[in-house]
């Protein structure tokens, strides 16, 4: 870049206010930007590498160094202060289904924008970018002008690329499991500084349930008096207890074999639980159910599992006319069968599909953190277990043994 004598006299004047040299006031401030300069960046020192999480092979990540790239007009480098691990994650670490090995992954993280390029001003909702602010991403735009913050598209993230889920380039710093990672141009991003740590971490988990209830939405069937079950209490299926709560739905009933889930899901919201393992075959469940709605069968269900037969029971646990929303499939996770004709025709359920997110559900989903926040539910308390980058093969076992609820990778403050 061009850089006048003007620049350099400025230069000069920080570089020796910050050693404490008897450079004129006003010339130092947190933020160094300079006239001409290509971009804006943090005080202190950044790296000239990052640590990078790269899936080598199936079951194993080796902690590797890249050369951080320099911040074009357009770009933003991000300090990584964490990011969850999704079930996504744990398919790829022991199956790569998506076949990206070699791989950085991990794509429910949050960080510190700690440089930018000179174009770089606004997020993707229009709200003001400063170094120093935190924020998230959310997809890549390919070669679709349509999809915008503000419009009433109703195109997923399946058309775009995401962040932690890139074939490994030129860059390296693709996903979130790093200390640094590179946000380059036509990226969504959002700035999210006013909320703490672990709920930025959740919220592209959360995203996934709100979408899934504006889907639910469109049927007509869900309402403040709806009966509910939630099937699945996994992170996804409290989650998506949570975000009915904070709509005012109340009569909810999770459905999970394990019991302590079942107790945090009463803690999210659910005020009745069925272990599906004190009840012998499908009828004793489904009465299970429907004794836990006082005789009733469910007015609507959301199917959070990815277990083939778990899909192919629910129908038995709606009533006539009522409503489902199968989430769970983010992977083929093989068929279910189902009779048509009793299950679905004969019963005239309306059947939708959810499957991630749309680029509007991330602006919603902010202010369910805060609904939630404000009611009292203990959202970040989805977070169980955390780990420290060099640990991140242990994390990704955690996950696999489900002896936690969410489990995050942390960059501790320094690192």
């Amino acid at each position: 870049m061009a850089v006048n004598e003007k620049d350099v006299e400025l230069i000069v004047k920080q570089i020796l206010n910050q050693m404490g040299g008897t450079a004129s006031s006003g010339a130092a401030s947190p933020v160094t930007a300079y006239n001409g300069a290509s971009s804006v960046m943090a005080s202190g020192s950044i790296p000239s590498t990052a640590k990078v999480a790269m899936l080598v092979e199936k079951e194993r990540f080796e902690v590797k160094e890249f050369p951080i790239p320099e911040v074009g007009d357009d770009d933003i480098l991000v300090k990584v202060e964490g990011c969850g691990v999704c079930g996504t994650d744990a398919h790829e670490f022991k199956r790569d289904p998506f076949d990206l090995i070699p791989v950085a992954l991990g794509h429910e993280g949050t960080g510190e924008i700690v440089k930018m390029g000179k174009n770089v001003k606004k997020d993707s909702a229009g709200k003001d970018l400063h170094i120093g602010d935190k924020v998230v991403t959310c997809m890549i735009f390919k070669d679709d002008p349509e999809i915008t913050m503000f419009d009433l598209n109703k195109q997923n993230v399946g058309a775009a690329d995401v962040y932690g889920l890139l074939p490994d380039d030129d860059y390296h710093l693709n996903g979130w499991f790093s200390n640094y990672i590179f946000i380059r141009g036509g990226s969504t991003v959002f700035n999210v500084s006013d909320l703490d740590l672990d709920s930025r971490i959740l919220i592209e988990p959360s995203a996934v349930l709100v979408h899934a209830v504006e889907r639910a939405k469109t049927t007509g069937i869900l309402r403040f008096n709806s009966r509910v079950a939630v099937q699945g209490c996994g992170p996804i299926g409290l989650l998506c207890i949570a975000v009915l709560r904070t709509m005012g739905i109340e009569n909810i009933t999770a459905v999970d074999g394990n019991a302590q889930r079942l107790e945090f899901a009463k803690r999210m919201g659910a005020n009745q639980t069925v272990n599906f393992n004190d009840h012998q075959g499908i009828e004793a469940l489904t009465k299970a159910v429907e004794d836990s709605f006082g005789g009733h069968l469910a007015d609507f269900a959301f199917q959070c599992t990815g277990n083939p037969k778990a899909h192919a029971n629910i129908y038995k646990f709606i009533r006539n006319g009522g409503g489902l929303c199968e989430l769970g499939f983010f992977v083929n996770g093989g068929d279910a069968t189902i009779n048509p004709h009793f299950d679905l025709c004969s019963k005239e359920i309306n059947l939708v599909g959810s499957w991630v997110y749309t680029l509007r559900d991330y602006g919603t989903t902010f202010d369910f953190l805060k609904r939630a926040k404000g009611i009292g539910l203990p959202v970040t308390d989805l977070i169980t277990h955390k780990f420290p980058l060099e640990q991140i093969n242990e994390a990704l076992k955690t996950n696999l043994a489900m002896t936690g609820l969410k489990i995050a990778v942390i960059t501790p403050p320094g690192a």
